[in-house]
């Protein structure tokens, strides 16, 4: 679940960039994030490509080489009900035709711009869903295609129920150097509520297989504001998984997001919020994580020095993106695509010529900046002054309320700002 292409305005995976999180840490996370996005939405609507009118410059050519990958691997061995992610079980005799068409879709946009990646994201769905010989078709078709010379990072999440030593053999031998582990707690009373396919016992199995394997670049996904979660159960999942040594830690607050199971049963009272809870979920996280030495980089992430993601950063700070899979978003200057949400869709228009786009928007500075302040109030280093000069009074406000302050030619949230930062944004809108 960790953030990979899922903030604001963009798009697939990771099981992924923290678009999900006044009065308390689930109001922040719900109705202020859901504002924020349907300003930027209304935005995207009125800027929408009309290609009837023929308004068609393409201008997402140019500028530099493309340096950030995402692909989109949809396949889940189980629906997790609180997911909200393009994801489906995989029809065995469709998985190689859809390898197939991802390598044939990074072939034709290796045509169409300059490909030198930093770094490259596999999220999901489950990339680890996939066979060894799936999984090696894809890094043949990539080594083939791409000038990896320049990679830093190469993230491929996992669920601990689909890591085996063969696989995580061959991830390692093919040049993935991360690994984003699925864990979300280690409590299996609440794994089974998730719908998890995993028991605590082998999220830790998997995790020190992966270690023994040679990876050094280790993050285990956590949720919590789970119904009927207590903070003594988040405390020992948070110790556990410090005991573990992982390189980078994600947690995130559960959300009810439309169209998932979670959501209907939460609308019918069976599930309830909690947003003292909540917050006191989050204050303990942070707690207990910088205190074992993981720094808080952004709302939801904690790394050991040296340990950021390098792949969500650059979402966080706004760089171009190229999205490859079905219903990846990819973002090229002040161009915007997505893929068609359907693997069979998706593969019969790319292996037949067909573009697999459901349609471009031309973005505004403006959007863009909304975006850029939305996402980087929510990380460590804040956003510049000249993003948020146009509302003195605002961060006036907010310096005086204790949630801002500012820290030379930026402005970063205190740590109560957090618990609000959807919130917070909405104001600069």
């Amino acid at each position: 679940m960790e953030t990979a292409g899922t903030g604001v305005g963009v798009g697939g995976g990771g099981d992924g960039v923290g678009e999900a999180a006044c009065a308390g840490l689930r109001k922040s996370a719900t109705a202020a994030a859901l504002a924020v996005r349907k300003a930027i939405e209304q935005e995207r609507r009125a800027a929408m490509v009309d290609s009837m009118n023929g308004r068609r410059d393409d201008n997402c050519i140019g500028g530099g080489p493309l340096r950030h990958l995402y692909v989109h691997i949809p396949f889940c061995a189980r629906i997790c009900p609180y997911c909200a992610f393009y994801k489906e079980r995989a029809d065995p005799a469709q998985v190689g035709r859809f390898c197939d068409a991802i390598v044939a879709e990074l072939t034709q946009q290796a045509e169409r711009f300059l490909l030198q990646p930093e770094t490259i994201f596999f999220g999901g769905g489950t990339p680890t869903a996939l066979t060894t010989t799936q999984l090696a078709l894809l890094f043949d078709g990539f080594e083939r295609t791409l000038d990896l010379s320049e990679l830093a990072e190469w993230t491929l999440e996992a669920n601990p129920g689909s890591v085996s030593e063969r696989k995580a053999r061959l991830l390692r031998e093919r040049g993935v150097t991360r690994i984003s582990l699925g864990v979300q707690s280690f409590h299996d009373g609440l794994l089974e509520l998730l719908g998890r396919e995993h028991s605590a016992a082998q999220a830790v199995a998997s995790f020190e297989l992966l270690r023994r394997t040679g990876f050094e670049n280790l993050n285990i996904d956590l949720m919590f504001g789970l119904p009927g979660q207590t903070l003594g159960q988040w405390q020992e999942t948070l110790r556990k998984a410090i005991a573990l040594q992982p390189d980078h830690i994600s947690a995130y607050c559960l959300t009810y997001e439309e169209d998932t199971d979670f959501f209907l049963r939460h609308a019918r009272g069976e599930f309830r919020t909690d947003e003292e809870a909540d917050a006191e979920f989050f204050e303990t996280t942070g707690a207990l994580l910088t205190d074992a030495g993981f720094s808080q980089y952004e709302i939801s992430n904690f790394a050991r020095p040296g340990f950021e993601s390098v792949h969500n950063r650059a979402y966080w700070s706004g760089k171009d993106y190229l999205g490859l899979g079905p219903s990846a978003v990819s973002t090229r200057g002040l161009r915007r695509w997505q893929n068609v949400c359907d693997y069979r869709a998706y593969a019969d228009r790319i292996l037949t010529g067909e573009s697999p786009s459901t349609g471009d928007e031309v973005l505004t500075e403006e959007m863009k900046r909304a975006e850029a302040i939305a996402l980087g109030l929510r990380t460590r280093t804040g956003v510049p002054n000249e993003f948020v000069e146009k509302w003195p009074d605002e961060i006036a406000e907010f310096v005086g309320l204790g949630l801002m302050r500012p820290d030379g030619t930026r402005v970063v949230l205190t740590p109560s700002g957090r618990l609000l930062a959807d919130s917070v944004a909405e104001a600069f809108l």
